[in-house]
């Protein structure tokens, strides 16, 4: 695979330091080492990823370097690289930070905006009756499962006022369809608060994104989990789920039209080009208008048989490459109401160095206020020019 990239430009900076930083590693820190490369030895660990200037990884973190892969490093032009060099396990947390770092962390961190946090009881009733749901479709008691759902996502946004989500903490099942079901509500519920919806529609769009997948239920397993593209017949049926889950609902009196034409047009898009009616944007309801931005969004991110997940940061720029499919009004909400990285956790700038978030900006999601933990520079990502040309990883 290197041997491929061989003249291709390595995007990344160099320094002449070989001293120990710590990092977090889960629960412990990890001690890492920026060393040239033809120092590097077979058998080290490397701690950073190698990517070239389209940011395609050449080099996973955490390979474990042999004579092939330093040799290669040499020929690429890669001077240094960062290694791991065991692990330690602190007293004090802050070492993680130099000690310019700490200063510039203390100065400038700002909280995130309030966010949609649910206790581990919360996720187990969500978890069970989101499963209740969609194992037993035909249930008198849907509605009211639904509902109890639906009370428990309001009631953890009214508790703290949130207005920010952030999806990697949600964590309600590891079954896809469950799991999907409450995103897409969460983060609908919230884009409908950000735009000022009463608190009877935000409900609504909850219950709609709780139900908006409830009509897969009625598609084979063998077109649903397919492991590769489905052919022409097998995407014809699987655009049916909308209207199956639409007649599977339409006709109980405890669901408004406005949810009903939510799952039945969630699929839809403003250019017409949508299923399964293929309207336009003025045929479109506003719940469909929200669901289908966290729809789009939420599928994006998570892996399937079929596809691998695409980074946070690839999915927000795909979904705002989307402005003939996507309503823009719920798109600006989207992109205020997301924290990809939330306050306090380290990333990896495109520069080489890692960073700690201190402060995030609603209009910049991609661009957060962060700190080098060794060298303490800070990183305006959404305002500083001089930081233009440098991404979070």
């Amino acid at each position: 695979m290197l041997n491929y990239y061989r003249e291709i430009y390595i995007f990344l900076f160099y320094n002449d330091t070989t001293e120990n930083i710590f990092i977090l590693g889960g629960n412990k820190m990890i001690r890492r080492k920026y060393m040239r490369s033809r120092q590097l030895k077979p058998g080290m660990k490397i701690d950073q990823v190698v990517v070239d200037r389209m940011g395609r990884n050449l080099v996973e973190r955490g390979s474990i370097l042999d004579e092939y892969v330093i040799e290669s490093l040499i020929k690429l032009g890669v001077m240094a690289v960062y290694i791991q060099d065991g692990e330690y396990d602190p007293d004090d947390p802050d070492k993680v930070l130099s000690a310019a770092a700490r200063r510039n962390v203390e100065r400038l961190r700002t909280d995130d905006r309030s966010k949609v946090t649910l206790s581990d009881s919360v996720r187990k009733r969500v978890s069970e009756g989101i499963q209740y749901i969609y194992s037993n479709t035909g249930s008198e008691d849907l509605a009211n499962a639904t509902d109890s759902i639906a009370d428990e996502l309001m009631a953890a946004i009214d508790n703290n006022d949130a207005i920010a989500i952030d999806i990697s903490a949600l964590k309600t099942s590891d079954e896809y369809t469950f799991k999907h079901s409450v995103d897409v509500a969460t983060i609908a519920m919230i884009l409908a608060k950000q735009q000022g919806l009463s608190k009877k529609e935000v409900y609504e769009i909850g219950v709609s994104g709780l139900l908006h997948d409830i009509g897969k239920t009625k598609i084979p397993n063998e077109i649903l989990n397919k492991p590769g593209k489905l052919d022409d017949k097998e995407f014809a049926i699987m655009q049916q789920h909308s209207v199956y889950g639409y007649h599977m609902i339409c006709e109980r009196p405890e669901f408004s039209r406005e949810v009903c034409l939510g799952v039945l047009q969630h699929h839809e898009k403003m250019n017409g080009k949508g299923y399964p009616l293929g309207v336009g944007e003025s045929r479109i309801c506003k719940y469909a208008q929200l669901l289908s931005v966290a729809d789009v969004y939420d599928a994006l991110v998570t892996e399937r048989p079929y596809k691998s997940a695409f980074s946070q940061r690839d999915a927000v720029e795909i979904i705002m490459s989307m402005t003939s499919e996507l309503n823009m009004a719920a798109m600006k909400s989207f992109l205020e109401s997301m924290i990809l990285y939330p306050v306090d956790s380290l990333v990896d700038l495109s520069n080489g160095e890692r960073a700690r978030v201190v402060r995030n900006n609603p209009h910049y999601i991609l661009r957060p206020v962060v700190v080098g933990v060794e060298s303490g520079r800070v990183y305006d990502l959404g305002e500083d020019l001089k930081c233009a040309s440098i991404i979070i990883m």
